[in-house]
């Protein structure tokens, strides 16, 4: 595990909060463990096993019929193709996922090769290709688009106060504009990503 002891964690309110917010933290994660992927693989398979009920056409059968769905019925053919239906939705999932992280992340100043890091190790122009969007240059006049958490967030540079500023709709249907208030690019995405997860739908502000 990774020595956290000389990492800052100032609190929002502190003076040093966004400089030190903008500034990437090196290793950014620690490789996990046998006991992490087992966990996580128990945590998927939760979740795929409650679509793949919700969805077998047996499991339905079962429920018309106000009947138990016993566990022994998972290892049914069909049921298990239910599940392997499921598991590929869990897949989708996990795509936009890592496409909102990766977007955020390089946005907010990480770069392909990180990004790439990050997704298994795959080289930096794999990583380009993988999500050609999440790194962008920023020029002072320019407008950036953020889809996240599923809503939708634009980034502008005001010239005249030389500060960042956002419009923001969140997947509730809530609308934001804030001032220009903001020093940097990286304050401006992270005031929109965090109205984004406040009016996510209730399903999407669980944590990964």
């Amino acid at each position: 595990m990774n020595d956290a002891t000389g990492i800052p964690t100032p609190d929002k309110s502190d003076e040093t909060f966004w400089a030190t917010f903008t500034t990437l933290v090196e290793p950014p994660w620690s490789e996990p463990t046998i006991e992490d992927t087992f966990t996580m693989d128990e945590r998927v398979h939760d979740a795929v096993r409650a679509l793949a009920e919700r969805i077998s056409t047996r499991s339905l059968a079962y429920r018309a019929a106000d009947k138990a769905f016993d566990p022994v019925l998972m290892a049914a053919p069909d049921v298990q193709l239910a599940l392997l239906r499921a598991l590929y939705e869990a897949k989708q999932s996990v795509d936009r996922l890592a496409e909102s992280a990766a977007t955020v992340a390089g946005r907010s100043g990480a770069n392909y090769a990180q990004l790439g890091a990050a997704w298994g190790g795959i080289k930096r122009q794999s990583a380009r290709l993988k999500w050609p969007h999440a790194v962008v240059k920023k020029s002072t006049s320019e407008s950036i688009p953020l889809h996240y958490a599923g809503g939708t967030a634009v980034v502008h540079h005001d010239a005249d106060a030389d500060a960042w500023w956002y419009t923001a709709t969140g997947a509730d249907r809530q609308d934001k504009e804030s001032d220009p208030v903001h020093s940097t690019y990286a304050e401006a995405i992270a005031g929109a990503t965090e109205f984004l997860l406040t009016h996510a739908l209730p399903d999407r502000q669980s944590p990964a």
